[in-house]
């Protein structure tokens, strides 16, 4: 029986569900009742801080320890309770054109003696899992995005965790909008594509939910929340996408610059447009950023369902050696798909079928009318 040395890491931005799939990666791995059947003896460690993690290891010395955590059932024993990742993230790319260490992070793999890695995060995370395994490494992908915007698969770790904190978040506005008049806009997470906000806007009842795949006009909003305003409604709830953008304009960006992976920092949109309502209504109206809020807490009972599903199927793809893939949640059913796959493609709300461009809400028939 031969042996495999498993390194699992998480890159990016940090989510509920990420514990739940690096506890399960490790039980998976080491059950003593499937090493029988089993060609390999799986061990595993855990990779700090993302990429940058094989990047700053220097093995063989003392400060080896710093980033890398052996990890046995005792050690994740109580993960799945807790939100983020205990073996920390960053957003370092091993491949950023202004200072290439990608061979730094192959040949400490090398050293380290790390068989196959598993790699949890979303479309840049694994991005670059995708080029180590051109380059030969043996990787296995588990999507993680808030956002749930990867191509190949229904599902992404921390979606429903952060669209129930959306409506949390939600309810409790309601009061104090309720109480004085006010409009509410709630700009949330979502980058390019709007899950989220529809999601959490449908969760919570809004009465606009704003979208990146549909530019929107300040016109129509006004027209509909004064509409509201006749009909009697005391206040309205509007949800904005950080990445949504006005007719024949762009999208907000909070601040100069680009990150590791050529993204820029977005958001202000719901400032934006509490400001345009508020002139162009003459309606009370303030914003609020959801921002980090939206990552934080305990995962769901979804996501540490999902997070166990995923951790495991990583392993029996480790254990059947289908490397150079990604896990999948697609049809209802847990299943695999290249990495190629998996990246540089969004999954973006369906305009024609999931969204209302005259409601700017979601949906109001699902069967259709015959």
């Amino acid at each position: 029986m031969n042996n495999c040395r498993i390194g699992v890491l998480t890159g990016g931005g940090d989510c509920a569900g990420l514990n739940p799939a690096l506890k399960w990666v490790t039980k998976a791995a080491l059950d003593s009742r499937f090493q029988a059947t089993r060609t390999v003896t799986c061990g595993v460690v855990g990779i700090r801080d993302g990429w940058k993690g094989l990047i700053e290891v220097e093995p063989g010395t003392p400060e080896e320890a710093n980033w890398l955590q052996p990890l046995d059932e005792s050690v994740v024993r109580t993960w799945d309770r807790f939100g983020g990742t205990n073996l920390g993230t960053s957003r370092t790319n091993p491949f950023d054109p202004k200072k290439d260490r990608s061979k730094k992070v192959m040949e400490n793999i090398e050293k380290l003696g790390i068989d196959v890695l598993i790699v949890i995060g979303g479309d840049d995370t694994l991005g670059v899992a995708h080029r180590l395994a051109q380059m030969g490494v043996k990787v296995v992908g588990v999507p993680k995005t808030i956002d749930n915007d990867l191509s190949a698969t229904d599902y992404s770790l921390g979606f429903e965790t952060a669209v129930d904190v959306i409506t949390e978040e939600i309810d409790r506005l309601r009061t104090t909008a309720g109480s004085h008049k006010r409009i509410f806009v709630v700009e949330t997470m979502g980058r390019y594509t709007g899950w989220l906000s529809l999601a959490g806007g449908e969760s919570s009842g809004a009465y606009i939910i704003i979208v990146p795949e549909c530019p929107f006009s300040i016109a129509k909003i006004n027209s509909l929340l004064l509409d509201g305003k006749k009909r009697g409604l005391r206040y309205e709830i509007v949800v904005v996408a950080e990445g949504a953008k006005p007719e024949g304009g762009q999208e907000i960006v909070q601040r100069g610059g680009t990150d590791a992976f050529g993204h820029k920092a977005l958001g202000g949109v719901g400032q934006f447009l509490a400001d345009q309502i508020a002139e162009g209504t003459g309606l009370d109206t303030r914003s609020v950023t959801l921002s980090h809020l939206q990552r934080g807490g305990a995962p769901c009972a979804y996501d540490r369902r999902m997070g166990r599903y995923f951790g495991i199927a990583a392993v029996d793809m480790v254990v059947r050696g289908e490397f150079g893939r990604m896990v999948s949640y697609r049809n209802g059913r847990i299943t695999s798909v290249d990495l190629k796959e998996a990246i540089g493609k969004q999954h973006r709300v369906d305009i024609e079928n999931d969204y209302d461009v005259e409601r700017y809400n979601g949906k109001r028939t699902i069967l259709g009318y015959r």
